[in-house]
């Protein structure tokens, strides 16, 4: 899209942006060469944004480029977390894209330089930039790797974050199959900054990569309302070995953010006890459980496991600040439709399974229980290898 045809474009989507898209297109009603297709795009990118990117959102003079740039940028809540780790007075982010991320650094940082190769993309990013008035980042129309072997400077960080589609255009995970291939340009990245961010693929196996990059200090595993959304590597030299790994859980304010930091060496010699179902039940948050702090954080909170697999802990006395959710037990059960039926008085119930050989809507066939509630179910092994039924409910409820 021409961004001189963007006016009458985004009135027509402001005034219809909760329309059905496809109704839309079907409407004959349009004025006769109305770009209607390029509305519509900017219609289905708004209701995207609306969460996503709140305040470019509220921004009617935003211009979207595309869904799939929209679908591979940051969110504003992990834009901003990844600022708020860095700051100096020059970065280099690599992979420009729609430039959320550029945004987000431009508060933190003198001055910003943006490249993108898509020349159609970075105009549209220029303009989107300005009317969000931001006004330190340079906006560059090349291809990174090129740019970068040129840069006569030296940044304080550079940002980068592979696009992770294939060829055929499915998604991929490995760092070789990313483009651009950061295994290749590691040595001109430390040529030209003294720090590198590098963001990747939440189903990336973290030591794997650790082990391919080498120079990682740090990594962040980022997760936004206990869903993970990205892995962040601290590159820098010289290494830490084994470089801290920081599981991060971004929660909907007001509720705090919950944070937990350890390492290899501390996980593997970390001391576990095991014990039976308790006052409290913990559920550590999907970071947590990505990082594979599991030793780790039964030390760090003095919980006891229930299984060596189970990866729920439990303790008498309640453990403050753990990072994910925390139950009261009610009772420990078989899985038995009549022993469960005067626990769960409504016939309804959260269940979850963690080392349990049913799924959960199994465990639904066999005890007809629905879905709801202000009960929780936890099918689960104890450390006897018994198959358990923890019915809880939020702890303080």
């Amino acid at each position: 899209m021409r961004l001189s045809d963007f006016p009458s474009i985004r009135d027509f989507a402001i005034a219809h942006q909760n329309a059905d898209v496809r109704q839309l297109l079907l409407q004959k009603s349009h004025p006769p060469g109305f770009p209607i297709q390029e509305a519509a795009l900017q219609i289905q990118a708004r209701q995207k944004a609306k969460t996503k990117l709140p305040a470019w959102f509220a921004n009617p003079n935003i211009c979207y480029p595309s869904l799939l740039s929209l679908e591979q940028c940051s969110s504003e809540t992990t834009a901003n977390f990844k600022a708020n780790l860095l700051q100096g007075d020059t970065i280099v982010d690599l992979t420009g894209g729609m430039g959320v991320d550029a945004a987000a650094f431009s508060a933190r940082f003198r001055e910003v330089v943006y490249l993108e190769r898509n020349a159609d993309l970075q105009e549209i990013t220029a303009h989107n930039l300005a009317q969000l008035g931001v006004a330190n980042v340079q906006c560059v129309a090349a291809d990174s790797a090129q740019w970068l072997r040129q840069y006569n400077g030296m940044a304080d960080w550079i940002y980068l974050d592979p696009a992770r589609r294939g060829t055929a255009g499915g998604k991929v995970v490995r760092l070789q199959e990313c483009e651009p291939e950061v295994l290749a340009l590691k040595e001109i990245l430390f040529q030209k900054a003294r720090n590198v961010l590098l963001k990747s693929s939440p189903m990336l196996d973290i030591d794997l990569a650790v082990g391919q990059l080498g120079n990682v200090r740090r990594v962040y595993v980022v997760a936004v309302e206990n869903e993970v959304k990205e892995l962040l590597f601290h590159l820098a030299e010289p290494a830490t070995m084994p470089p801290e790994i920081v599981s991060v859980n971004l929660p909907k304010p007001p509720h705090p953010v919950q944070e937990f930091g350890f390492d290899r060496n501390r996980e593997s010699t970390a001391e576990v006890r095991f014990n039976l179902p308790q006052q409290f039940l913990y559920e550590p948050n999907a970071a947590v459980l990505k990082a594979g702090a599991f030793r780790s954080m039964a030390a760090a909170f003095g919980v006891e496991k229930l299984h060596p697999n189970s990866h729920l802990y439990t303790s008498e006395v309640l453990a403050p600040g753990f990072p994910g959710r925390v139950f009261t037990v009610l009772a420990t059960l078989k899985l038995d439709k009549k022993q469960l039926k005067p626990w769960l008085p409504e016939g309804k119930a959260n269940i979850a399974t963690r080392n349990f050989p049913m799924t959960v809507a199994q465990i639904r066939q066999q005890t007809g229980l629905k879905d709801g509630g202000d009960r929780y179910l936890f099918a689960t092994t104890d450390l006897e290898n018994r198959r358990i039924m923890v019915v809880c409910e939020k702890a303080g409820s």
